[in-house]
Parts: structure tokens; sequence; C-alpha cells
């Protein structure tokens, strides 16, 4: 699987970049007066401030990270040099190369992909575009505008006629896969919002109705990046740091197993992918 990603060009930080964030940059993010850091991103008009204020972790900042390109100064601190949106665009890029070899190996023509916390699409778009076997994707979101955003970007890159949506609560997940299939399951950015117990129920509800063999592909969180403490005070985001070892474990109680991981460069977040044993 190492092949498969050899030639990413991920984004890194230089040792300097890497020095002044952990001696200068995490502990006045982490330490300053809350009041005063949001005071200062509202006034100057921060898009990634504001969509997580709206909704933490949502799919606007999600696609605000994943662009990389903010107008505002604020947004290009944070966005632009900020280890956890970089970490963000590494793990789409990984991301969507697994999941489109993953594709390719597929013994189902077309293969059937579903992306449980889909949010804006773009990883398995990305993903069915540089895939060579034909394939289609069912995207599983509570939210209405995420899905709009989905089918806009997906009418633009030619993929509409590819792509299902369902709104749902992923913890419902269950109820939706009524003879569904699928040959791949998605789960990359939801993890690190769902605690054990119900993550545990919902990746049990999706090896019932997957073959043996059939790989999910999900992600860890590490504290590595170290603005944790900036994130709950300031963004209101509480994320659920877990391993690549903790995730495997929880993936394992639902019969998944040939775990292998592959980390970003940034060592942020570890891509899994994990196959239903039969």
């Amino acid at each position: 699987m190492q092949n498969w990603i050899a030639d990413i060009e991920f984004e890194k930080f230089s040792p300097l970049a890497r020095a002044s964030k952990t001696l200068l940059i995490n502990p006045f993010a982490n330490y300053a007066p809350s009041g005063m850091l949001r005071w200062l991103l509202k006034m100057t008009r921060s898009e990634l401030a504001e969509a997580n204020w709206a909704d933490p972790g949502g799919w606007r900042s999600m696609v605000i990270s994943y662009d990389g390109r903010p107008r505002q100064w604020a947004d290009k601190l944070l966005v632009g040099s900020g280890t956890i949106p970089t970490a963000l665009r590494n793990r789409r890029v990984l991301a969507a190369r697994i999941i489109a070899r993953l594709i390719d190996q597929c013994p189902r023509q077309p293969a059937e992909v579903l992306c449980v916390g889909a949010g804006p699409g773009q990883i398995i778009m990305d993903a069915l575009s540089q895939a060579r076997l034909e394939s289609l994707a069912t995207l599983v979101d509570l939210s209405d505008a995420a899905h709009d955003h989905a089918r806009s970007s997906a009418r633009k890159r030619g993929l509409d006629g590819r792509l299902k949506f369902i709104k749902g609560d992923v913890c419902n997940i269950s109820s939706m896969l009524a003879g569904y299939r699928p040959d791949i399951v998605k789960m990359i950015g939801i993890c690190e919002y769902i605690p054990d117990e119900p993550l545990v129920a919902i990746v049990r509800s999706l090896a019932a109705v997957m073959p043996a063999g059939a790989p999910v592909v999900a992600n860890s969180l590490s504290r590595s990046h170290g603005t944790d403490r900036f994130f709950r005070r300031v963004f209101g985001l509480h994320m659920i740091h877990r391993s690549d070892v903790q995730l495997q474990a929880i993936l394992a109680t639902a019969g998944f197993g040939s775990f292998f991981s592959v980390p970003e460069p940034l060592k942020v977040y570890d891509v899994i992918v994990a196959r239903r044993q039969g």
C-alpha cells in the first residue's frame, strides 16, 4: 500500500516553523484569554471561526480548510499555516488516493462506496476521479447544506450521476442499510466526533452488510497538533483523540482486521484500512 502514495506531494513544515509553533504560536493560542481571541477573530471576519461557531467541525469549516486559500488575514494564519488545517489537506489527498486504489481492486464493478458522515464530499469525489475503474458512491450526512454543496461540486466535476445522497444521523446508520451491500466504506472525518459506545454500534451495523474482505477506511486523531485547548475554548470544537491502535481495537470488536495504517507527514492523522473478516 505504501507504493500507492509514493508520489503524493504532502504539505510539511520547516524545522523553524515547527519550533515557532511549539514555543510561541501554540502557547499563545492555547492560553491567551479566549474572549480576546474570539473578539479578534470576529473583528477580522474569520470565516473559519464563524463556520465553527455555527457548527463546530462541520462541513463548512472543512471546505475552508481543504481549499487552503482564505481571504482574511486571520484565516491566512489559521488555514494557511495552522497544523490541523494543513493536516486535513494531507489527510484528504492520502485518503482519496487509498480509496481510489481500493476501488481499482474491487472484484465487483461498479464498486459501491458508502460514505458515512460524508460532509461536503470532496474526498470521495477525488477518489472517484482518480480511480481507473467504474464506481458509485452513497453519501450519508445529517446536513442538507452539506449535500447541496456536494451536489454542486459533483456537477462541476462531471460526477453528479454517480452520487446518491441520504440525509440521516450516522448513529442511526443501521436503519439506512436495508438491502445495501457496500464494497468499500469511508469513515474519514467522523470517528473523532463519536464516543466509543455509539461508534462500536455504527461499525457493527456496517460490518453486518459488508462482504468478507471488504475494506473500511477511517482515521485516527493525535494530540500532536498541540492546539486542542484553543479549539475547545475558542471554537467550541471538542474532538475525541484516539491513536490508530485504539481505533483499530474499536473496529476489531465488529469483526474487522488485517489493519494497515498510514500517517500523514504531520502525524496528526493516520488513515487506517481494515477489512471485514470472513
